[in-house]
C-alpha cells in the first residue's frame, strides 16, 4: 500500500495434535524437552541409583531414579542453582554443587560408577564437586546466546529494553531508527520476531515491532535465538527473545540503585545538513539535546514461608529531559520530559515438591510531555505554541513502545519421574493516548515544502507536535494460554502442546487540521498530467497558466481507525531421541493457524494447517561433551499483524487534490488563492474512500502464510584453560510473502476476456482498490459487484505480472569464549553475512514505512522494477567483543564493543515516460533515478560504525563490598556516523532532490552514566 513519506481446541484441532504426536513418537528425533521458561538436568549414573536434585535457595527437591540404560533426566526445572547428589542405597556418594540451569537448555551432570557399598557408608568417601561442568550442551541441536543477571549487572548495556541486550547475539542488527528500539534478526524485518517473558508472549500485539518491557534488574536470564529453535516456538521468521525473571529465595535480599547521566558529561548530537552544506535540522530526530537521565531502581525478594512461598519485586523509575528542534520549515522547538515506570512482582509457591505455581505481574508505562515553541532557523526560538502528551506511544504506526500491564500464571506438575505437565495463562492490556493542546486559535495543518528554491528556508506551519493525532480510545490487549505434556519413554523424550492467543487492538490516526499541504515544483507539468490520467481525464487539459508562479500544492491526508482482532493457535509435538551415547536427534512438527478479523468481527484473512517440520542432529564426537557437531533444518511461519486491519481491512480515507495557488498564509503556512482545474478532482490514493470493505473481498482466497526455510550447520569445541570456540553457518530463504497489491488492471483484463467487464468494474469500484495476496503465485480474488453478490477472479502469476518474492540470507559466525576464571570473562564473535533479494519482508526500511505487511512494495508490477539487490538490513561484517576483568574484590572493569559495516543505500525517483511513466501516482517511489534503472542497494553504503562502551565499578571494603560505585561510558570514541540516509534521489516532478543522502539517523553521541548501588540482606 502506498506510503507518502513526505509526511510522517475444536475436535479437528485435537485430532491434528494427536496425529502429530503419534508421527513424532513413531519417527523418533533440538533441546531436551522443557518449557521455554525452565531448564533441565540430565546425565548418566549406575542403573537403579537415585539422583537427588535440590535448589537450596527455595527448597525445591526432586528424586529421579536412574533407568536401566544408565540415564536420568529432570525436566522443567525453574531457573536457579541446584545441588545434584547421587544416592546409592540411601547414602550420598557424589555431589555436584551449584549447578546452574539455563533457559530451554540442558545441563549434563554425570556420575562415575557407584562407590562400593563399603566406602559409600563412610562420610569421608563422598566426593563434592564445584560447578566446573562443560559449557557445551551436547543434547541440543543448535547453539544459542544466554545472558545471565550476573553478566548484565557487569556489562555496560543501555537499560532501555530487552532488545538492547539482544544486540550481543550474532546476526542481530538495529533496525531503522524510525521503528523505535527494534531489531532485525538474520536479515528479517523488525516485525518478524517473537518475545516471551516467563513463557508468555509479550510481542507487540498491534504490529509485532518490539515488545512489552520489564524492570532491567528483574531479568534472571535472557536467551536470544536467531534460528534453529524447536517446535514449541513459532510466529517468528526472525528471532526469539526469551526472558525469565528473578524469584525470591529463603534469604531476604534486596538492592537500591541510582543512575544518572548528566548533560554536562554528554557529547552534543550531530546536526543534519543537506549535501551542499545547508543546515536541514538542528540536532537529529532520535537524540535529544541537553539530555539528562535519572533512574531509581530497587528490588527485594525473600520467603514468606520458608521452602514454600516466595516473593520478588523490582521497579524502575526513569526521568529523561532534553530539547528537540524539528527540521527546517517545521516551526517546532520542544522541551521534552519522558517518564518511564516499570514494576514486577513475582510469587512462587512450592505447593509440594511435585506441584509448583508461579504468578507474575508486570507494569510498563512511558509518557512524554512536550512544551512546544515556534522556531525559525534564522531568528531562533519563538512564542509558546502548545503542549503535547503521549502515553505508551512513540509517534509512529508501528509503535515500538506498547507498554501496559501483564499478568501471568504458570503451573508445573511432576506427575512421575517420566511425566511432567505445564500450563500457562496470561493477559496484558495497554492504553495509548496522544493529547495536543494548541495555544492559539489558528487552524493549523501539516506543511511540507519540496520546492527546490526554498530548500534553505522551506515554508513552515503552526502545527504543534505531530502532523497526525492518535485516535482517542486507542488500546491493545493480549490473552493467551498454553498447555504441554512431557513424557520420557526409554531413549525418547516426547513432548506435545497447544497454545491459543487472542490479540486485540483499537488504533488509528487522524490528520491535525483536517488535511495537509505539500508544495511542489511544477517542472515540466508531468505531475499534473499524471494526475489527470489517474482521474480518467485527458492529460492535454494541463494548463501551465494555472501555475504562473511555477508551483502547485497537493492537499492530502490519511485518516484511519478501527478495532481489530487476531487469533493465533498452534499445536506441536517433538521427540528428542538419544540414539546412542554420542548421537542425539530431534524431530518436531508445529501446526499453526492464523485468523484476522476486522472491526465488525468478520474474518478477512485465514491460514489453516501451516505445518512447520523441524529436524536436527548433534554428535558428541569424543563422548565427553568437549566437541559437538550439530545440524538442523526447519520451516517457520508468520501471521499477519493486527495492524493490517487499520489500513487493509479498515475504513481508511486518503483523499488527494492538486491546486495552483497565489499566496501563502504567513501564520499557518496554508496556501491562499487556490486555483482549481480538472486536476483538482478528489483522487483517493489506494482507493481509500472511507467505506469499510467487505471482508470477503480484502484477501485472495486460500491465502498462503508468510514463511521461510532455514538450514544450520555448526560446531562447539571446549579447549583447555576454560576456552570454548565454535562456528555456525546459516542459510535462510523466504518462500512465501503476504502484502497488498493495488493494481486492478489484471482483474479487469480477466473480466474483459470472460465477458464480465461490467461486473468486474463494479466489484473493483466497491473495493478499497487493494487486495492482500501472495506475490509470485496464482491468486483467486473475490469481488462484490453488488450487495450479496460475489465473483471469483482466478489469476495466474503471469496474469498478475509480479516477480517472485526473494529474500535470502546467509551467515558464517565464528566465536571464542573464555569462561570466567583467572579473574576474567570474555567473548569475541565475528559474523559475516549477506541479505539480498527484492523484498525486505513485512516492512520497507528504505522509506521507514510503518504499514506492516501492506507496504508500497508489490502495489503494482512497475513498483517492483529494479528492486533486487542488497536489502536494508544487510550488514556484511559484524565484530562483537565483550567481557569483564575482576582486578580484586573491590575493582572490576568491563566492555562491550561492536564494529559493524554499513548498510546499503538506494536511489528512489520517478519512472520515466519511456517505460510507461507513473501509472498510479506514486511519484518518486520507484527504483529509477536520472531516467535510468537504480537497482536496490547499488548507491554505496553508510559508513562503518565503531561503538566502544566501557565501565568501571568499585566495591569498597569499608562497606563490606555491598556498596558499588560505577561509571559507564557509552560510545567512548564519540563517533556519530550516519546509520541511514534519506534515499529519495528525485522529487515527484523528476528533478534532483536536494535532500538525497542527507542523514536520517546517526549513532548515539557519547554519554556517561554514573551509578551507586547498595545490596543488602535482611
Amino acid at each position: 500500500m502506498q506510503f507518502v513519506s513526505r509526511t510522517a481446541a475444536p475436535p479437528r484441532r485435537k485430532l491434528t495434535l494427536a496425529v502429530a504426536f503419534a508421527v513424532a513418537a513413531a519417527a523418533s528425533g533440538g533441546a531436551l524437552a522443557q518449557s521455554n521458561a525452565t531448564g533441565s538436568i540430565f546425565g548418566s549414573a549406575t542403573p537403579g541409583d537415585v539422583v537427588h536434585i535440590e535448589n537450596t535457595d527455595t527448597g525445591l527437591r526432586r528424586d529421579i531414579t536412574v533407568d536401566s540404560s544408565g540415564r536420568y533426566r529432570a525436566n522443567s526445572l525453574p531457573i536457579g542453582l541446584y545441588d545434584v547428589t547421587l544416592m546409592h542405597n540411601g547414602t550420598a556418594v557424589d555431589t555436584h554443587k551449584k549447578v546452574q540451569t539455563q533457559i530451554s537448555q540442558s545441563t549434563d551432570v554425570s556420575f562415575a560408577a557407584t562407590a562400593t557399598a563399603g566406602n559409600a557408608t563412610e562420610l569421608g568417601s563422598v566426593q563434592v564437586t564445584a560447578n566446573s561442568l562443560p559449557s557445551i550442551d551436547v543434547s541440543s541441536v543448535d547453539s544459542r546466546t544466554v545472558l545471565s543477571a550476573d553478566q548484565l549487572s557487569k556489562l555496560p548495556i543501555a537499560r532501555t529494553s530487552i532488545s538492547s541486550i539482544a544486540l550481543l547475539a550474532p546476526g542481530t542488527t538495529s533496525a531503522a531508527r524510525g521503528y523505535g528500539n527494534a531489531l532485525s534478526f538474520g536479515g528479517s524485518s523488525a516485525s518478524e520476531n517473537a518475545y516471551y517473558i516467563n513463557g508468555f508472549q509479550v510481542t507487540n500485539p498491534l504490529t509485532g515491532v518490539s515488545s512489552r518491557q520489564l524492570p532491567y534488574d528483574a531479568i534472571d536470564q535472557e536467551q536470544v535465538l536467531i534460528g534453529g529453535y524447536g517446535a514449541e516456538y513459532g510466529r517468528s521468521t526472525g528471532g526469539v527473545i526469551n526472558v525469565v525473571t528473578k524469584r525470591g529465595s529463603n534469604d531476604w535480599k534486596g538492592d537500591v540503585q541510582v543512575l544518572y547521566s548528566p548533560d554536562s558529561l554528554a557529547q552534543a548530537p550531530r546536526n543534519i545538513y543537506y549535501r551542499d552544506g545547508t543546515k536541514y535540522q538542528r540536532g537529529n530526530p532520535y537524540t535529544w539535546r541537553d539530555q539528562n537521565n535519572l533512574q531509581y531502581s530497587g528490588s527485594l525478594g525473600g520467603a514468606l514461608i520458608k521452602d514454600k512461598l516466595f516473593i520478588f519485586a523490582a521497579a524502575d523509575w526513569i526521568r529523561q529531559t532534553g530539547n528537540y528542534t524539528a527540521a527546517n520549515g517545521a516551526n517546532d522547538d520542544e522541551r521534552d520530559t519522558s517518564k518511564t515506570k516499570r514494576w514486577l512482582t513475582k510469587i512462587d509457591w512450592n505447593i509440594t515438591d511435585n506441584n509448583i505455581l508461579e504468578l507474575t505481574g508486570i507494569g510498563d508505562t512511558e509518557t512524554v510531555d512536550s512544551s512546544i515553541f515556534g522556531y525559525n532557523y534564522t531568528t531562533g526560538r519563538g512564542d509558546y505554541l502548545g503542549h503535547q502528551y503521549t502515553k505508551n506511544y512513540n509517534g509512529t504506526q508501528t509503535n515500538g513502545t506498547p507498554g501496559g500491564d501483564t499478568y501471568i500464571a504458570h503451573y508445573t506438575g511432576y506427575v512421575t519421574d517420566d511425566l511432567t505437565i505445564n500450563a500457562m495463562y496470561g493477559r496484558a492490556h495497554s492504553d495509548h493516548s496522544q493529547v495536543v493542546d494548541q495555544a492559539g486559535g489558528l487552524n493549523c495543518t501539516s506543511i511540507t515544502d519540496n520546492r527546490t528554491a526554498f530548500k534553505a528556508n522551506p515554508q513552515g506551519g503552526c502545527v504543534v507536535g505531530s502532523t497526525t493525532q492518535l485516535t482517542p480510545g486507542s488500546k491493545d490487549s493480549t490473552k493467551g494460554w498454553s498447555a504441554n505434556i512431557e513424557y520420557r519413554l526409554g531413549d525418547h523424550d516426547l513432548r506435545a502442546g497447544v497454545d491459543n492467543y487472542v490479540l486485540r487492538a483499537t488504533w488509528g490516526a487522524v490528520p491535525v487540521g483536517g488535511t495537509g499541504y505539500i508544495y511542489n515544483d511544477i517542472g515540466d507539468g508531468s505531475s499534473i498530467q499524471n494526475r489527470l490520467s489517474n482521474l480518467g481525464l485527458d492529460p492535454a487539459l494541463y494548463n501551465p497558466a494555472d501555475f504562473a508562479n511555477g508551483y502547485y500544492v497537493e492537499s492530502t491526508a490519511l485518516s484511519t481507525g478501527t478495532s481489530a482482532r487476531t487469533n493465533q493457535r498452534s499445536q506441536f509435538a517433538e521427540d528428542n531421541w538419544q540414539i546412542s551415547d554420542r548421537w542425539h536427534s530431534y524431530i518436531g512438527l508445529r501446526n499453526e493457524q492464523f485468523s484476522n478479523y476486522n472491526g465488525v468481527g468478520e474474518a478477512y484473512a485465514r491460514s489453516r494447517h501451516q505445518l512447520d517440520p523441524r529436524l536436527g542432529v548433534s554428535w558428541d564426537v569424543y563422548g565427553d561433551s568437549s566437541l559437538k557437531i550439530y545440524a538442523n533444518a526447519g520451516r517457520y511461519h508468520l501471521g499477519l499483524p493486527t495492524s493490517v486491519a487499520v489500513r487493509g481491512a479498515g475504513p481508511s480515507t486518503y483523499p488527494s487534490q492538486y491546486f495552483g495557488f497565489t499566496g501563502i498564509d504567513p501564520a499557518t503556512g496554508a496556501p491562499t488563492g487556490l486555483i482549481s482545474g480538472p486536476y483538482s478532482g478528489t483522487y483517493y490514493l489506494n482507493g481509500a474512500n472511507g467505506i469499510p470493505p467487505d471482508a470477503k473481498t480484502v484477501s485472495a482466497q486460500q491465502l498462503h502464510s508468510y514463511y521461510q526455510d532455514e538450514y544450520i550447520l555448526g560446531f562447539d569445541k571446549q579447549l583447555e584453560n576454560n576456552w570454548v570456540v565454535g562456528a555456525k553457518g546459516m542459510y535462510r530463504k523466504l518462500r512465501s510473502l503476504i502484502d497488498d497489491m493495488c493494481d486492478p488492471s489484471s482483474l479487469q483484463a480477466w473480466g474483459d476476456r470472460n465477458g464480465l467487464s461490467d461486473e468486474v468494474k463494479a466489484g473493483i469500484g466497491r473495493s478499497t482498490g487493494c487486495w492482500l495476496f501472495n506475490p509470485g503465485r496464482a491468486n483467486t480474488f473475490t469481488l462484490s459487484p453488488a450487495d450479496g453478490q460475489y465473483l471469483s477472479v482466478p489469476l495466474t502469476a503471469s496474469d498478475l505480472g509480479f516477480p517472485k518474492p526473494k529474500r535470502s540470507y546467509y551467515m558464517l559466525d565464528l566465536y571464542a569464549e573464555h569462561q570466567f576464571s583467572d579473574k576474567w570473562y570474555g567473548k569475541i564473535d565475528y559474523t559475516y553475512s549477506r541479505s539480498y533479494g527484492n523484498s525486505e519482508g513485512q516492512l520497507d526500511s528504505n522509506i521507514v514505512q510503518a504499514d506492516v505487511s501492506t507496504t508500497e512494495s508489490w502495489d503494482f508490477p512497475a513498483i517492483m522494477e529494479n528492486t533486487n539487490g542488497d536489502l536494508p538490513n544487510d550488514r556484511k561484517h559484524q565484530l562483537r567483543v565483550y567481557g569483564t576483568y575482576v582486578l580484586n574484590d573491590e575493582w572490576q572493569f568491563s566492555t562491550v564493543t561492536r564494529i559493524t559495516s554499513g548498510a546499503p543505500v538506494s536511489c528512489l525517483g520517478t519512472r520515466p515516460a519511456s517505460v510507461g511513466g507513473d501509472p498510479y501516482g506514486y511519484g518518486n517511489n520507484y527504483f529509477w533515478c536520472n531516467g535510468e534503472p537504480a537497482p536496490r542497494g547499488s548507491y554505496g553504503r553508510t559508513p562503518w560504525t565503531k561503538t566502544v562502551d566501557v565501565s568501571a565499578a568499585w566495591k569498597p571494603l569499608f562497606a563490606d563490598h555491598k556498596l558499588t560505585f560505577s561509571v559507564d561510558v557509552f560510545n567512548l570514541l564519540g563517533q556519530q556516523q550516519v546509520t541511514q540516509y534519506y534515499e529519495y534521489g528525485e522529487l515527484p516532478n523528476g528533478s534532483p532532490n536536494p535532500q538525497y543522502k542527507r542523514a536520517r539517523s546517526f549513532q548515539d553521541p557519547r554519554y556517561v552514566r554514573l551509578g551507586a548501588r547498595y545490596d543488602f540482606t535482611l
